[in-house]
This record gives C-alpha cells, structure tokens and sequence, in this order.
C-alpha cells in the first residue's frame, strides 16, 4: 500500500530494491536493518513484515525496517523496529539523517493504527533521534558500547585494546587453544548450549530464580532463532566457538553484514577456567572485521550492567548513551515499567 503527502512518499512494505541499494549506502548499517535479518524474523511465524521506505524532496530516500504482529488486527497490534532481543532498527539512508526528516517519520508514524510501536535506532543516532522526537513520544534510555575500527587492527590492538587483554589473548593463543569458525549454521546448537549454561551464571549473579531466567531465556532466545538467522544470513553469520581441553568453554554469534554486531556471546566458566579462550574469540571476530574494511564493531546493549561494560570497555568499546521511542495509544511502557520494577524487587534482583 503506498499513500503520498505534499511533503514525502511513503511505500510500506519497503521496496526490496531500494532497501538492498540503501544496505550498500548507508556507511552505518547495521545487521540488524538488513532484508535477511527481517525474513530470519518473520520466518518464525510470529511477524510479519511492516518496513516502511520514504522518499523526501531531493530525492533522500529512508527505510525503517519494522515488524508487526502478524495474527492481530492493526489496533490491537504492536509494530516494532525492531522487537525486544532482536537488535536495532531505526532508518537506514542514502546520507546522514536529517533531524527534519526523522521527525515527520515520527509523525507519520502517529498517523498508523497501531495500539504501540516502538523504534530502538542506532546509537551512533542518539543526538538526532533526541532531537526530532515529539514531546509526546515515550523515550526509555539505554546504554550501548561500540568500537571504532578506524586506523585497522594494529591501531585497534595497540592503542585500544587493554593491556591486560592484549595478556589474556595472548596466553590463550599459547595454551593450545582450538578455535573454530563456521559459517553454515552446524555450530548454532553447541553455542545455544553453551547460551543456556550461560542462564544459570546470569541468575546467580542478578540473584534471580534459575528457573525463571531459563524461562525467560528459552522464550527470548530459542535456537530456531539462531538457526533462522544463520540460514538467512549465510556466510554473512559466523560462530566462532573456542574449545578447551576438547570441551566448548566460550563462542560468539557475530553478524558481519555492513558494519558488524557481536550479536550474542555465551561461556561455560567451568570449562573456561582461566584460559582467557572468550577473549581470543572476540579478539579474531574483531581482526576479521578489520581486514573486512568495516568501520564500527557494535558490541550491543549493555544497559545498567558494571560487568558487561567493563568487559566491552577492555576491547576498546566506548559508551553511547542512546534511547528507545514508544509511540502509544494507552500507557503500556510506564505500566511495564512498573511490573518490571515490582517483580525485580520481589525476587532481589539485581544488575551486575
């Protein structure tokens, strides 16, 4: 359906033409606004594609790939760009977003029928989504880490890296670590068991039920999931799994599709031990995507967590605060919020 105003077009769904040709453009894609990562959602049955392509004076083209409930009608729908554990949206373009643009986005998307959608951008956008969103707009803050490539990895490693990292990489390399990378998808179930032995160190740590944070978990991150991207994305999804002693200790999802997403990483501590095999994989992940000519490596959100920021930081990640946009029919967001708040002080939880 396509419908025009005097100030822009607007086609939904999005051109497949014109999305690949602004994947290839747009020097901040992210993996997560590519065609492939759309289909590696909708495949699982829950969604169903809502992208949205526009077309401004001057010909500055945008698309902001979206998904929405595909079994609700409109009203009671919830349109997303992108969902909860499924990464980043926001637009992708033909050059740097102009905050004039972005907000009538945001206003064309108060005009849809939608009992909610939600619009989670890149946070290297943070100062222009800031900037264009209505004072009506619910915005929730987060925190994300990214690292810049530029200068390639003998810069990276040298002058970014921490020198008890740059330590820990290369006693791993010494230890007869095997490393493995795969390309085809045949390691998404040794990383999905090393992702739920994961679950149990992230209870234990925020002081949650086990229980709970492995339902939690099996319902964010089922591997169908994984194995939906991997047959989506192709050579462009790489696993890399670091084996020790002839058991799998540490492995990393990485996206490599524009500039990349460390999209999910998982250990096992006991088969880890001390022999620093988590550090060598991101290590290789990050060379890889140097000699690859991307610019940035997205370590992804890391919220109200000391622990993971100060890991992400040992690689060289820099903090960007950023924020997520709510458009609402009804309050669902401050709600939530308080749900989320209640059930965490029952439980004791907390965020390490």
């Amino acid at each position: 359906m396509a419908s025009t105003s005097a100030a822009f077009d607007v086609q939904s769904p999005a051109p497949r033409d014109l999305w690949h040709r602004l994947m290839l453009a747009d020097p901040e894609a992210l993996p997560y606004q590519s065609p492939a990562w759309l289909d590696s959602l909708c495949a699982l049955g829950k969604y169903q594609d809502a992208s949205r392509a526009y077309r401004f004076a001057g010909g500055h083209h945008y698309v902001l790939p979206m998904v929405r409930n595909r079994h609700l009608p409109a009203r009671l729908a919830v349109a997303e760009s992108m969902p909860y554990a499924w990464g980043r949206g926001g637009v992708l373009s033909s050059m740097m977003p102009k905050v004039e643009h972005l907000r009538t986005i945001f206003e064309d998307l108060g005009k849809l029928p939608y009992l909610r959608i939600s619009v989670r951008p890149n946070p290297r956008h943070a100062h222009l989504w800031a900037a264009a969103a209505p004072a009506h707009v619910t915005s929730v803050p987060g925190l994300a880490h990214i690292l810049d490539l530029d200068g390639g990895f003998d810069a990276v490693w040298s002058t970014r890296f921490k020198k008890t990292t740059r330590t820990r990489v290369r006693k791993a390399e010494r230890g007869g670590i095997v490393v493995e990378r795969d390309t085809s998808g045949k390691l998404v179930p040794v990383f999905h068991q090393l992702l739920r032995t994961s679950f149990d160190r992230w209870a234990d740590k925020q002081q949650e039920p086990r229980m709970l944070a492995h339902l939690r978990g099996r319902r964010r991150d089922p591997m169908a999931k994984f194995s939906s991207i991997a047959r989506h994305f192709g050579e462009a999804c790489r696993i890399w799994v670091a084996w020790v002693d002839g058991k799998p200790a540490a492995a990393a999802f990485v996206l490599q599709y524009g500039n990349v997403n460390d999209a999910r990483g998982a250990i096992d501590r006991h088969a880890l031990g001390s022999s620093g095999a988590n550090d060598l994989i991101q290590k290789l992940a990050i060379e890889e995507a140097c000699h690859s000519g991307c610019r940035y490596y997205h370590f992804g959100e890391t919220g109200a967590s000391a622990s993971l920021a100060h890991y992400k930081q040992r690689f060289g990640a820099t903090p960007h605060a950023h924020a997520e946009y709510f458009l609402e029919k009804l309050p669902i967001t401050a709600v939530d919020a308080r749900v989320r708040h209640a059930a965490k002080w029952t439980i004791g939880f907390k965020d390490t």
